[in-house]
């Protein structure tokens, strides 16, 4: 069957400008500066509150079909990892592919960086953490794909991520540990799609969302460590679908 089709135009100044904006406009999670706030910060920001395809939502399939299967081409990389205030962002090197050999079509990664609780829902349920890894395509179309972490576990992957995390917001910290070596996602179809926007402003439109379905699992310990470096919540509340499709 074909990919979500409908995209807008969309590049990766769009992801930059995202980053950015943690330095040109001041926003938080909560209270007047949170979320429910978010159009009113900045003229750039209008798509937090007026956009009509913004993420996250609760992830109820709208249509159950035969989704391609996703093959991770993820290696062993040096990592850049930094303290954005809002996460933790991994960066990392050129050449860590997401396939879709059944499209014949390849997204490349950017970065990864961290929620807690979780930003999407599933069937009304948050789970204790939730994982971004942001790919663009040749044109600059984002691909975001999500992964769910409940508590069970320790995480090895976390582990040794967690290992030279920066304490300090605005802090960042390199090491030439392996952390995303191939196995650390298998290929899979069971996961969600559908056409969303960036999580945070200025919550741009036209990002292609998946979801994977089968979570990862980490340790209560884990998780709180994270939340000690960026704050306990670091997760936008669902949005309304506006009658978007989502495929499983």
């Amino acid at each position: 069957m074909k990919y979500l089709a409908t995209f807008f135009l969309m590049s990766l100044f769009s992801l930059g400008a995202a980053q950015a904006s943690d330095t040109q406009v001041h926003w938080e999670y909560e209270g007047e500066e949170g979320p429910e706030h978010w159009g009113q910060l900045s003229a750039d920001f209008w798509a937090c509150s007026d956009g009509r395809n913004q993420s996250p939502v609760d992830l109820v399939a709208s249509f159950h079909v035969d989704l391609p299967e996703l093959v991770f081409n993820y290696h062993g990389t040096p990592l850049r990892e930094t303290n954005t205030g809002h996460t933790i962002q991994l960066t990392v090197r050129p050449g860590m592919l997401l396939e879709i050999p059944e499209h014949n079509r390849k997204v490349e990664l950017q970065q990864v960086h961290f929620h807690s609780p979780s930003e999407h829902t599933i069937d009304g349920r948050h789970y204790p953490m939730e994982i971004h890894a942001v790919h663009a395509d040749s044109k600059g179309f984002l691909t975001v794909v999500g992964i769910m972490v409940e508590d069970g576990e320790e995480n090895p992957m976390l582990n040794r991520i967690w290992s030279f995390m920066p304490e300090q917001a605005g802090e960042t910290t390199e090491a030439p540990v392996s952390v995303l070596e191939a196995g650390v996602l298998p290929p899979t179809r069971e996961y969600f799609s559908y056409n969303g926007s960036l999580t945070t402003p200025p919550c741009t439109e036209g990002v292609e969302w998946i979801v994977l379905r089968h979570p990862l699992t980490a340790s209560k310990e884990q998780i709180e460590r994270f939340k000690e470096r960026v704050g306990s919540k670091t997760n936008r509340p669902v949005q309304p679908h506006n009658a978007r499709v989502i495929l499983d």
